[in-house]
């Protein structure tokens, strides 16, 4: 076993000689995985030693699979999901986190992360220009954000008529009206799942042709409903990226006594951007948002937040307490108060580290980066005969069909992968197949979209050759 600071230098010092290979190789790697599963696990499943084998050797073979079998996900052409990827900053903070190996679950157990949340916190509220009395959890992605929102909001809405979920139960609690969009992020759903409701519940309101939810079916379904009620709305559809009518959304919503959620987990960065602001106009009427810090801040995995304007609300739905915790309950923060987790890592060092790097023009200047891209793509694939862009291109998602044909788009999409120029995926968008390109990491280039786009024409020309 290792127990010397030497070892400690010598191993740390190898694992950021085998990143920065990795990192280096970004810029021209094959995106995708070169190793099948069958690859990989000849390679690393290895019978378990009784004595252990030298830490060296471990980490140059997950070093040497990591080449291999790792999508190129921090690169500048990938493009499959709405994944950022890590800036130098924020992947190096995340170092220091794993390093420090705080448990920020209370105050006592990490000051120190108590307090870089403590001000992430007031960052990230100044920048979405929210509710400054809102409360935030930094939670592992927007499924959690999702969660945690919506379990504050299942609290609020049965405190208002009387009823204590927490400590009663949902069995004989006065039924909860959930309404959500019909194109709604599966994670509502399953958040849903989580707090017991089902999604046999939800009520689903009409979207129009670019999957906003429609406020003239919101308004009427509202009208015929009773009782405590949850409104979801979204910033930033899977698909085309668009957000919902908010302001309008927030307005019928609260006319009816209802608590409105709004699922952001890309489309609410578009309020750090003074050009793209006005499409997330009345976000800050909503009492929950749920977004992802490791989608466009641009910091490693394992990032959601959830923020809620209604902190007692959140803390009730959320906290636990026991004799042997050392709990402030004043002025210092307990992360326990703001999340479903006690133990975890600080994910909100790297929210500070690139929040205080990149500023409020940084921040903008990333968000609007990743659109004028996605716009680049769109316009330029535009152009190529057969291609067809489906949706109007607000934010980073571009939808591409191409021959006017189900499955010669599935066809480009899998030649696409398989090339290596760039990495996108598949959908199904309004019973169409079409290719789902998301822009969202810091370092895609005018140069890294032509490039993407030329890989794209080719697949697309040389099977319609071969058609």
């Amino acid at each position: 076993m290792l127990r010397s600071m030497s070892s400690h230098d010598l191993l740390l010092d190898r694992a950021r000689r085998h990143a920065g290979d990795f990192l280096r190789s970004m810029p021209d790697r094959h995106v995708g995985a070169r190793a099948t599963r069958d690859e990989l696990l000849a390679a690393l499943r290895v019978p378990l030693s009784d004595a252990g084998e030298d830490h060296v050797s471990v980490l140059d073979a997950l070093a040497a699979q990591g080449e291999r079998g790792a999508v190129a996900c921090p690169g500048p052409r990938y493009f499959g999901f709405v994944i950022g990827g890590s800036l130098p900053v924020a992947l190096a903070a995340d170092w220091l986190t794993s390093t420090w190996d705080q448990n920020p679950g209370i105050y006592a157990t990490s000051p120190l992360v108590s307090v870089i949340e403590e001000v992430a916190r007031e960052w990230l509220l100044e920048l979405f220009d929210l509710p400054r009395q809102s409360s935030v959890g930094f939670v592992t992605g927007c499924q959690m954000a999702n969660f945690t929102c919506l379990a504050a909001a299942r609290h609020g809405v049965l405190r208002r008529v009387g009823w204590n979920v927490e400590e009663e139960g949902l069995h004989g609690a006065p039924r909860v009206n959930l309404v959500t969009s019909a194109e709604s992020h599966v994670t509502v759903d399953v958040a849903m799942r989580y707090l017991g409701f089902g999604t046999r519940a939800l009520l689903r309101v009409e979207t129009d042709g670019e999957g906003r939810m429609r406020p003239d079916r919101l308004r009427r379904l509202l009208e015929n409903l009773s009782g405590p009620t949850i409104v979801c709305a979204q910033a930033g559809n899977v698909n085309t990226g668009a957000l919902d009518p908010l302001r309008e959304i927030a307005e019928i919503a609260h006319e009816h006594g209802a608590w409105l959620h709004v699922d952001g987990a890309f489309g609410l960065w578009a309020r750090t951007s003074g050009t793209l602001r006005h499409l997330a106009d009345g976000i800050e009427l909503a009492d929950s948002w749920a977004t992802d810090a490791h989608k466009w801040l641009n910091v490693p995995q394992d990032s959601g937040v959830a923020i809620v304007r209604h902190p007692e609300d959140h803390r009730a739905a959320m906290t636990t307490t026991a004799a042997y915790l050392v709990q402030t309950q004043g002025v210092e923060r307990d992360a326990v108060d703001w999340v479903p987790e006690f133990s975890r890592r600080g994910r909100g060092v790297a929210v500070y580290a690139a929040l205080r790097a990149l500023g409020r023009e940084g921040v903008a200047a990333l968000i609007e980066g990743c659109c004028a891209r996605a716009r680049q793509i769109a316009d330029t694939l535009r152009d190529v005969p057969g291609v067809e862009i489906l949706n109007d291109v607000v934010l980073n998602q571009v939808l591409v069909r191409f021959g006017g044909d189900d499955e010669l788009t599935r066809r480009v999409i899998a030649g696409v992968q398989q090339d290596g120029t760039c990495w996108l995926g598949g959908t199904t968008w309004h019973d169409l197949a079409a290719m789902r390109v998301s822009v969202s990491n810091w370092s895609t280039t005018e140069e890294d979209a032509a490039r993407s786009v030329d890989a794209i024409a080719r697949v697309f020309s040389g099977m319609r050759v071969g058609v």
